[in-house]
């Protein structure tokens, strides 16, 4: 399937569908600060209101932590609930700057209050976490840069069945962090790694009958993105990349198994093998196969209704590691990232737990 991507759509897409959404999301670690997180603003211009979200997991286990469903009235930026995401120079398309990589540069602000969690799971029952944690005023300042090409696009031929869209475009990139964070009395100068991701197009939280994506960002440059999305009624897909420096490899197939801890069933671990393919003019053939666990060092659930349906999407900070050394040095198989476990809600159960 055939994709368009270009510099100009780190900008704005029109959108008339009823359900149109077009979202930033950058996550960030700083394993020397052991402060990480994550900024998103998704803009609905057709029911009137952006979804706004940031989320900070504090070095001493805390997560600030604030959601503004904020009024808009067009497309035209992404400024919404005190956070702000702005396009200061678009990734690049040509292969021979830095090595490969896509370059870009983007600024995220946030600045407000965030709810201060010492139990982050509180939130499963978001009002009253809202209204039983202190708050604290909040600032985030960060500025993004690419550090490997862009993965996706748009498809030129329409890839999701009625009622299943999430996102007729979208892209990701790994990405490097630095500025500072802000949290009450408390003040971090931060420089991490971490990924990025634009979308564009019909989006419910509803229609995906769970998925799993997980990003990670290890020492020696090496990055990864593994996305498992399943349908009630199919194999779904699996799917992402893996950024070795100097070139983008094409994730063909990814096998998960997560161990669960709670009564509310909250991912804590998880092993995952995938492989890799080649696109070549003799067509596909395989490439490498690894495996990488995770052990979940924090987590936040969040919670979505729409049509009376509930729609939990489970925010991990997630160490890594990889089943093999990257280079001489063997601590460069230990990487940080998120762990987003999207599910649907019946019968008050996850539904993918069997996976």
């Amino acid at each position: 399937m055939k994709v368009r991507l270009e510099p100009a759509d780190e900008f704005m897409h029109p959108g008339p569908e009823p359900t149109f959404n077009e979202s930033m999301y950058f996550n960030l670690y700083d394993p020397d600060a052991r402060l990480g997180g994550f900024v998103r603003i998704g803009n609905r211009p057709n029911e009137g209101h952006a979804e706004m979200t940031v989320c900070l997991y504090l070095p001493d286990g805390r997560v600030g932590f604030m959601f503004r469903r904020a009024d808009i009235d067009s497309n035209d930026r992404f400024d919404a609930g005190g956070a702000t995401i702005d396009v200061v120079e678009p990734f690049r398309t040509d292969v021979e700057h830095a090595e490969g990589a896509g370059g870009g540069r983007i600024d995220v602000g946030y600045h407000g209050q965030v709810v201060l969690l010492e139990q982050p799971l509180d939130m499963a029952h978001p009002r009253r976490a809202f209204t039983e944690n202190p708050y604290a005023d909040a600032r985030v300042q960060l500025t993004y840069e690419g550090i490997s090409r862009p993965f996706g696009g748009e498809p030129e031929e329409r890839h999701e069945r009625p009622g299943e869209e999430f996102a007729k475009g979208h892209y990701e990139q790994l990405v490097r962090g630095t500025g500072t964070i802000a949290v009450g009395d408390s003040t971090w100068s931060v420089a991490g790694l971490g990924l990025r991701d634009h979308s564009w197009g019909p989006r419910t939280w509803q229609a995906p009958w769970y998925y799993r994506w997980l990003t990670m960002n290890f020492s020696d440059g090496t990055g990864l993105m593994l996305s498992r999305i399943a349908r009630p009624d199919s194999r779904g897909t699996r799917s992402g990349f893996v950024w070795d420096g100097r070139e983008l490899h094409l994730v063909g197939d990814v096998t998960l198994r997560t161990e669960w801890v709670g009564d509310d069933s909250h991912h804590s671990r998880i092993h995952a093998t995938f492989s890799t393919v080649r696109l070549g003019t003799d067509g596909i053939t395989p490439g490498i196969e690894r495996t990488v666990t995770g052990d979940v060092l924090n987590l936040i659930p969040l919670r979505n209704r729409r049509d009376e349906r509930v729609t939990r999407i489970s925010e991990g900070l997630t160490r890594w590691e990889l089943d093999r050394a990257l280079g001489d040095d063997p601590t460069a198989t230990v990487g940080h990232g998120l762990s987003e476990y999207l599910d649907q809600i019946v019968d008050g159960n996850p539904v993918g737990l069997d996976e």
